[in-house]
């Protein structure tokens, strides 16, 4: 695959280039950073950056119109039965259902990118804007380290971090992710083990702050992993948070249960700096067709999962951190 040799080539010779690669990989940028226009295309990846010094402004000058129009609770059940009836089939044992929902609001796409607060931006000039939290995997000296997000609760909720750390549908959903990436960590690191489990983040938005749990595992590569850091990127795609355990399956009962093509959204992007690698899950994600902006957003299903609680969740993560 070409995307994989550029990869691998730019990664052996210590010259830094950024990555977006979509959903199904059938679409990847791979670019030097001398060779991006920042009017095309702009970037904050955890501080590598093309942004021009003062770009942005630390609060939105604007008050924020946000109008959110899921779809409905009929549509998100029959997408949700499909899932979970091939749950209980034993076809799979957590599966990422996401759904896309209309949004009007009064900021362009390059305006949430520019107020957003979040760890890893991108926008793509009339294309998408993402703002995600989500670490896809690090690579420093030799060691590769992933942080899976699964478990989402409002904040304001009384003891949230208590009734987030004891829902058992959260657990089980988290304990299977993790499971997966270090299966995934597996396919091309030594040593794979959980150094952390189960912390909690807490997530400011326009609707206020949420939780989320993540966890971190990590492992060690093989001497030669510069002359093959394409190899390792693409052998761990699409990334296991957003698909499901076991993940081919998943892929499939996912492709047939969501009523819209994914496309960039949950994806992942991220920067080699000639030496090390960092990455996102392109979630938090705005799309624009037709002049129309479109969020996508979902959540895991598994089979203690609750339909109403699952929509509800899906439409508590269409959100721009903007505060």
């Amino acid at each position: 695959m070409e995307a994989i040799e550029k990869m691998n080539v730019l990664s052996a010779g210590g010259k830094a280039f950024i990555f977006i690669i979509d959903y199904l990989q059938e679409h990847v940028y791979i670019e030097e950073p001398g060779d991006i226009s920042s009017s095309e295309l702009l970037y904050n990846l955890n501080g590598f950056t093309n942004e021009e010094s003062g770009y942005v402004r630390q609060t939105c000058p604007k008050q924020v119109e946000w109008d959110a129009r899921p779809m409905t609770f009929q549509e998100y059940e029959r997408s949700f039965s499909h899932v979970q009836k091939n749950i209980l089939a034993g076809n799979s044992f957590l599966a990422n259902l996401t759904c896309m929902t209309p949004v009007c609001t009064n900021l362009t796409l390059e305006d949430i990118y520019r107020y957003s607060r979040a760890l890893y931006k991108v926008w793509l000039k009339d294309r998408f804007v993402v703002f995600s939290p989500e670490i896809f995997v690090r690579i420093q000296n030799g060691h590769i380290s992933s942080f899976p997000m699964k478990g989402t609760m409002d904040a304001t909720l009384p003891d949230a971090d208590r009734l987030l750390m004891e829902d058992k549908k959260e657990a089980a959903e988290h304990a299977t992710i993790v499971d997966l990436i270090r299966n995934d960590l597996s396919i091309v690191a030594d040593h794979v083990r959980v150094s952390r489990y189960r912390y909690i983040d807490t997530l400011q938005t326009n609707r206020g702050p949420i939780l989320q749990t993540s966890s971190e595992i990590t492992g060690k590569l093989p001497e030669d992993y510069l002359q093959r850091l394409g190899d390792i990127v693409f052998s761990m795609l699409p990334a296991g948070s957003i698909t499901g355990a076991p993940k081919k399956k998943t892929v499939e009962i996912i492709s047939e249960a969501e009523t819209y093509e994914r496309g960039f959204y949950t994806g992942v992007t991220g920067c080699f700096d000639g030496k090390n690698l960092d990455s996102a899950v392109m979630i938090r994600f705005v799309e624009q067709r037709n002049g129309r902006l479109y969020f996508k957003s979902g959540g895991g299903i598994t089979h203690q999962s609750d339909v109403h609680s699952e929509y509800e969740e899906m439409k508590q993560k269409v959100y721009v951190p903007i505060y």
